[in-house]
């Protein structure tokens, strides 16, 4: 391929709407076009890139017995009706009417298209177990796409559904899964992913794991601890509470404290730290604004995913209303009095505290000497509450909770029956009995892992590719393409090294050294090949790897092969 042939422009300067560096690069090394938000066409350079990621994926799910199939984009609502999550997903679904006035969806995954696929053909046990997948466009309409590839609204993504009689069964092929994904991402240059348990959401079922690429403009939180391998999603990290309760047991006593209405400010007037107070955090449930209101240790956060989970109902910040019965900044759990539907939860860091602040229900009153076991009696507990930096460690007992952030690259769920038994999938067993598989879901978004790799392998000039990925696997470049010396010789190692099998980007322009240095850069190819007529004079070509650990001078006669060499 010839530069001055290829679609698309780079450019120096950086865009001003990219917010991390991988979308700055792709957006300046003319890798793909902002067509709406969300929403990008790919030039040739990404799609060379992506052609060879879903290769991988491809040969990797086909070592463990995948079966490639294709989905349709667009689906009947009927499909969504049958699993439940017609209603239960909210606008990410992007719902249309056809000409016939039938309700369709446009696909943001294919877990119920998959049932459909397979419910018919597969009715005996001899079937089982077996794993169907797909690379194909898919569209979730995101609230708020940012980062590029990293969070888009139309995208293509490997997802793979495998189908078993037994969760045992499923166990097993969860974990070939697993060790499959981790090569891929060894494969594709980012071996350093880390899997973590995860929250399942939208998905069901017992048990996930996210892939993540630990940097620190990813958009997710993983909890990690320094001294043992726990590892987990935010979403997903219980909390452990790490506050043990006083011997002795203060009197409840009303207090009263005009003007004050934070957690911060009532602690300061009580000489208190914020971990001895109770804290309120109201919420509306979105099906029908129910209150919701949570006590939580003052020093925590609500993890409003656990909140979610344990509500089945998406919530949004309360509006108080007189009406209501509530006193915003003096709602305590001791005598509350509301009009209405209301929902109370107690998070686990209350369990069995005593001698703590809190509201008193009543304005510019508060109380101290709470004694949750006292004065609460009829209290149940639950694990709502963020982990944080420095936090106990679920599975080793430490104070060894640190906090990254990550992108995630993949994701595999044990989604037992919840879809099966929805749309009504059955085989029968080796006693004639009729029985229920079970499922597991995989998935690679592919774009989102090219922008993951470009983040991790880059310098201040542009990406640095791993060559099993990378666009092209040499970056030809003829310095004074208009000396007749250096055309010949370059045109001719360009023809003899695509008649040996190797991938070039040919760039013969007229243009200075300084635009196309910077240009191969930002191509980010591993190994470049330099013609001059300086070089030519000493009999030799440069040859410069993109990461710039290799610098050396080859002889012309025996470029080719030595270049060959040099990429094997």
């Amino acid at each position: 391929m010839k530069i001055e042939k290829m679609a698309g422009e780079r450019f120096k300067e950086k865009p001003a709407d990219c917010v991390i560096d991988s979308h700055a690069l792709m957006i300046r090394g003319g890798y793909m076009k902002y067509v709406a938000g969300g929403i990008y066409s790919s030039y040739l350079p990404l799609k060379r890139i992506t052609r060879k990621i879903e290769r991988i994926i491809r040969e990797e799910m086909d070592g463990i017995d995948g079966q490639e199939v294709q989905f349709p984009v667009v689906m009947p609502a009927s499909l969504w009706e049958e699993s439940g999550r017609y209603d239960s997903i909210g606008e990410e679904l992007l719902r249309f009417t056809d000409r016939n006035n039938t309700n369709m969806v446009l696909g943001m995954t294919h877990e119920e298209a998959a049932v459909q696929m397979v419910r018919e053909c597969a009715q005996s046990y001899t079937k089982y177990p077996f794993m169907i997948y797909q690379i194909q466009t898919k569209f979730r309409d995101e609230a708020r796409p940012r980062a590029g590839l990293i969070r888009v609204r139309e995208f293509t993504m490997k997802d793979g559904y495998s189908f078993h009689t037994s969760q045992e069964d499923l166990e097993q092929y969860y974990e070939r899964c697993h060790k499959a994904y981790e090569r891929i991402f060894a494969r594709t240059g980012i071996p350093e992913v880390i899997s973590v348990a995860s929250d399942s959401g939208m998905m069901g079922g017992n048990l996930s794991h996210e892939f993540m690429l630990l940097t620190p403009v990813g958009e997710d939180s993983i909890v990690l601890c320094n001294e043992c391998e726990f590892r987990a999603n935010m979403d997903a990290a219980e909390h452990i509470s790490d506050i043990e309760r006083n011997v002795v047991s203060a009197p409840l006593e009303k207090v009263y404290t005009p003007d004050i209405h934070t957690i911060e400010d009532i602690c300061e007037f009580l000489e208190d730290k914020t971990c001895n107070s109770c804290k309120a955090v109201v919420y509306q449930k979105n099906a029908d604004d129910t209150y919701v209101v949570v006590f939580i240790r003052g020093d925590l956060e609500i993890n409003e995913t656990k909140l979610v989970n344990y509500l089945k109902d998406q919530v949004h910040p309360a509006v108080i209303t007189e009406e209501c019965g509530l006193h915003a900044g003096y709602i305590g759990p001791v005598n509350l009095s509301v009009n209405g539907d209301f929902i109370i939860l107690y998070d686990k860091s209350l369990e069995n505290r005593n001698n703590l602040s809190c509201g008193a229900n009543e304005e510019k009153y508060h109380f101290k000497g709470l004694d949750m076991q006292r004065d609460v009696p009829e209290a149940c507990f639950y694990d709502l509450a963020k982990a944080y930096e420095g936090g106990i460690c679920p599975r080793c007992g430490k104070k060894s909770i640190r906090i990254s952030r990550g992108i995630e690259v993949g994701n595999i769920f044990q989604l037992g029956a919840k879809y099966t038994k929805a749309m009504k999938m059955t085989y029968t067993d080796k006693n004639g009995e009729k029985r229920t598989p079970v499922m597991g879901c995989y998935g690679i978004g592919i774009g989102r892992l090219a922008a993951a790799v470009c983040e991790a392998h880059h310098d201040g000039n542009g990406p640095i590719w791993p060559k099993a990925i990378a666009p092209w696997q040499l970056h030809l470049c003829a310095v004074r393409a208009d000396n007749e010396e250096v055309r010949l010789l370059a045109d001719g190692l360009y023809d003899e090294l695509q008649k040996a099998g190797v991938e070039v980007i040919y760039d013969d322009r007229n243009v200075s050294t300084g635009v196309m240095f910077a240009e191969a850069d930002l191509l980010g190819v591993p190994l470049r090949v330099i013609v001059s007529p300086r070089n030519i004079k000493q009999g030799i070509v440069e040859v410069v790897s993109r990461d710039r650990t290799l610098s050396l001078q080859i002889g012309i006669e025996n470029a080719v092969e030595n270049i060959k060499k040099l990429l094997a």
